[in-house]
C-alpha cells in the first residue's frame, strides 16, 4: 500500500499532537521535582533548627531566634532560613542559611 500526502499530513498532525502532551509531561515534570527540592529543603531546615536554636542562645547569647523570616522592600524579596538577635549589650544579629550539602557558590 503506498502512503499519500493525506497519510503523511495525517502523522505530522499525530506527532505534533504527541509532541504537545509530552512537552506538557515534561513541564509537569519539571514542577514537582521543584516542590520535592522546596520540600526536602524545609525538612533540612526543620532537622537543623533545634541544635542551631541551642548554639545560637548558649555560645552566641542571642534572645531571638525565629525560622524561615521573609522580607520585602522596594521590590527585592529575600528568604532567610533563620534570623537570630540580641537588642541588649549584645546588640547583634546572625542570619543562617540551611544547606543540605555544602557547595562553593552558595558560600559565596
Amino acid at each position: 500500500m503506498a502512503t499519500t500526502a493525506d497519510d503523511v499530513w495525517q502523522i505530522l498532525a499525530e506527532l505534533s499532537t504527541a509532541q504537545k502532551e509530552t512537552d506538557r509531561q515534561l513541564k509537569e515534570l519539571g514542577k514537582q521535582i521543584g516542590g520535592l527540592g522546596s520540600k526536602f529543603g524545609s525538612f533540612t531546615e526543620g532537622l537543623a533548627l533545634p541544635s542551631m536554636e541551642k548554639i545560637l542562645r548558649q555560645r552566641f547569647g542571642m534572645e531571638i531566634i525565629s525560622p524561615s523570616v521573609r522580607a520585602s522592600k522596594e521590590g527585592r524579596h529575600m528568604e532567610i532560613d533563620v534570623l537570630a538577635y540580641a537588642n541588649g549589650n549584645l546588640n547583634t544579629a546572625y542570619i543562617v542559611e540551611v544547606k543540605s550539602h555544602a557547595r562553593e557558590e552558595s558560600i559565596t
